[in-house]
């Protein structure tokens, strides 16, 4: 049939031409079967590219826009999901029932999530990704510092960005240097 299958795991995508969807997913159904296998129903599905997207191993798969030229392209990006899944760990490490913490070890246990997260997320369109999860953490970090110290107010005068990152070592997200595509169809 021509098809491509990407796989990781237990999980796989099959790439084909159009009109060949119905033939390989037949196809892939009758492969399980011999293997003894079963498919999972509620997450197999076709989709035609570019007018529909696809989710696989948290990148979500669809049409994209090049910033230098405006020109459409498929490509991924991450997975809105994956985007709160970071924000809710770093939620967690500032939580205000962990105020007795040092701030370098609250610091520290939010660069780890954010290092990992984006040595993941880092191939695509990444940058409005890294923006939202970067102004979530030093917001709410901003709001630690400030229930920690005891200060009022929302704390942007007191801890600025420049201090979050320069002086407390906050891990920054956007200017990262993240892998451009480079498999070829």
């Amino acid at each position: 049939m021509g098809a491509r299958i990407v796989n990781y795991a237990d999980d796989f995508v099959i790439c084909c031409k159009p009109g060949q969807a119905d033939e390989a997913m037949q196809t892939m159904r009758q492969m399980m079967g011999k293997l003894r296998l079963t498919v999972n129903e509620k997450k197999t599905r076709q989709c035609t590219l570019p007018d529909e997207t696809f989710d696989f191993l948290g990148y979500t798969f669809g049409r994209c826009y090049s910033i230098q030229t405006g020109r459409a392209y498929l490509g991924p990006q991450p997975r809105k999901g994956k985007v709160q899944q970071v924000c809710r760990e770093a939620s967690a490490l500032c939580d205000r029932r962990g105020c007795w913490q040092d701030v370098s070890q609250v610091v520290r246990g939010l660069n780890a999530v954010l290092s990992g997260w984006a040595n993941y997320f880092c191939l695509g369109p990444v940058a409005k990704a890294y923006r939202a999860v970067e102004k979530h953490v030093r917001k709410r970090l901003r709001r630690w510092l400030c229930l920690k110290h005891r200060v009022r107010g929302e704390g942007y005068t007191r801890y600025p960005d420049e201090y979050l990152h320069d002086e407390l070592g906050l891990t920054r997200l956007v200017g990262r240097r993240h892998r451009l595509l480079w498999a070829k169809v």
